[in-house]
């Protein structure tokens, strides 16, 4: 599994972004696929997953209202739309794969694999 994130940008706000994280692989089938963002000097931070299969979707407490996760199975790729940005959604944005299904969709960045290089987003005020 090797994925690759993209569409990261420096945006005012309460702009929006979508960012891509798609599979470079032949096949891919994970249990889930998430989002995180890392911060300067922080830890790597979870933010939204979802299913592979079927449209179960999981956001942390700061994502919940704002932002929307989704997939193109046939591209092999998840979006995350991020609306109304705020400066604190600032970071480093990162996807990965969990590819066991052992207590249903994880929150850990352990639990993911196939980080590929992420993608800045910065939110200035």
């Amino acid at each position: 599994v090797q994925l690759q994130a993209s569409g990261g940008g420096l945006v005012q706000a309460g702009d929006s972004l979508r960012l891509s994280c798609t599979n470079s692989g032949r096949t891919f089938d994970p249990h889930a696929v998430g989002w995180f963002r890392q911060a300067p000097g922080e830890e790597c931070e979870f933010v939204a997953a979802i299913r592979w299969s079927g449209t179960s979707t999981y956001y942390s407490a700061s994502a919940e209202e704002r932002f929307s996760i989704s997939k193109d199975t046939a591209k092999k790729t998840v979006y995350l739309q991020m609306n109304s940005l705020e400066p604190g959604d600032t970071g480093v944005y990162y996807c990965g794969a969990q590819v066991h299904s052992i207590a249903g969709v994880r929150t850990e960045a352990h639990e993911y694999l196939g980080w590929g290089r992420g993608t800045q987003v910065t939110v200035s005020s």
